[in-house]
Order: C-alpha cells, then sequence, then structure tokens
C-alpha cells in the first residue's frame, strides 16, 4: 500500500478528483485529498485562475506543505494541473517523498528556486495530452533531466488531442480510453513504488 496525496487542479477539489481518489483506494492506497482553495469549486477555469491568482503561487505552495505535516513521511506525490506545484513541491521540501505523479502539468526543478534539487532516487511519471496547450513539452523534458541527474526513473506518456484535463469524468474534454490507460499506468507504477508487484511475483 502506497500513501498518496493528490492536489486538486485550479478547479478546486471536484468531485473528479474524489472519484480518482475512490479508483486508488479501491486499489488498496490510503489517498489524501487536501483542499488549498478554502472549498471552492469551479466548472469555469478562468473562474478558477482567479482564485489561484488571488492566493498566488507561494501561499498555494505554502499551503501543500502544510496539507503534509501530518501524514506519514514515505508519501508518493500526485497531483491535477496546478496541484503538480504543491505535489512538486513537497517532493523537494520533505524527506521521505517516494514518488511522484504528475497529471497535466510538470515544471522543471529550477522553477521552484535556483538551489533546488530533485530528491535522489525518487521516481517520476508524467501524463499529458500531446496538443494540451497548457503543457510545456520542454520543461516536461528539462524535469526528466533534473530526475534522471538524481538517479531516478522517468516515466512520460502522452494522449490524443488536447483536453487538458481529461481525467475529469464531468468536463466536457474528458476521454474515457485515454483516461483508463492513464490509471492503469499508475497504478502500475504505484504497485513498484510500494513493492506489491514484488510480492506478487514471488
Amino acid at each position: 500500500m502506497a500513501n498518496v496525496v493528490l492536489f486538486h487542479s485550479a478547479l478546486g477539489l471536484r468531485p473528479g478528483v474524489h472519484a480518482a481518489a475512490d479508483l486508488l483506494r479501491g486499489a488498496g492506497h490510503a489517498v489524501h485529498t487536501p483542499d488549498y482553495f478554502d472549498g471552492e469549486v469551479f466548472d469555469d477555469l478562468d473562474a478558477g485562475l482567479v482564485k489561484r491568482d488571488m492566493l498566488g503561487y507561494p501561499e498555494i505552495m505554502r499551503r501543500g506543505l502544510a496539507a503534509v505535516e501530518d501524514l506519514p513521511a514515505a508519501l508518493v506525490v500526485a497531483g491535477f494541473s496546478l496541484g503538480t506545484g504543491p505535489a512538486e513541491t513537497v517532493a523537494l521540501g520533505r524527506p521521505g517523498v517516494r514518488a511522484a505523479v504528475l497529471l497535466h502539468g510538470a515544471l522543471p526543478v529550477g522553477e521552484f528556486g535556483a538551489e533546488e534539487r530533485w530528491p535522489a532516487g525518487v521516481p517520476v511519471q508524467v501524463h499529458w495530452a500531446a496538443r494540451d496547450p497548457w503543457v510545456d513539452a520542454g520543461e516536461v523534458a528539462d524535469l526528466r533531466a533534473d530526475v534522471e541527474r538524481a538517479g531516478a526513473a522517468f516515466d512520460s506518456f502522452t494522449y490524443p488531442g488536447d483536453g487538458h484535463l481529461f481525467t475529469d469524468p464531468d468536463l466536457a474534454e474528458h476521454d474515457e480510453a485515454a483516461t483508463a490507460a492513464l490509471w492503469e499506468r499508475v497504478l502500475a507504477f504505484l504497485a513498484r513504488v510500494d513493492g506489491s508487484e514484488n510480492q506478487r511475483a514471488r
């Protein structure tokens, strides 16, 4: 079992985030879904971005770190879009993180401070739509370099289309087939991280 903290996107802690958490729990993992938007939930991205800008990135990252203070040290950090920022912040700022799953976004380590280094041996998976205008493939490549420089595995997966939050079943951009493929890969990754894959092979 992995302990997973799953950070929401700029749309807030929507039902789709809870559905993702339930899927992971169904596979035997403990999942925590912090709300760093003060309970506000949005259907419109522009409204969510207003909330993001009102809080500011430093406050969002601070809230991400605060959300894990009482959680076990051996966490898997995960996030949707904007939530990848707090996820990476926790990976960089809190010892014991075991892996990171970044959905619909990723930033190179330099975005979090010139002196930051990806923690040694912490593997990463990144998932995004191939034509997503919100994801910069160059930044994903830079993060790959950061992670591999730290001696860790880095896997990135792209999916058809341009839907940003295509994993959210309540949004028009939802892609059922891509979502199913994504979660299959995430679950296999978590099984490797927590060792259950090796245990089943014995």
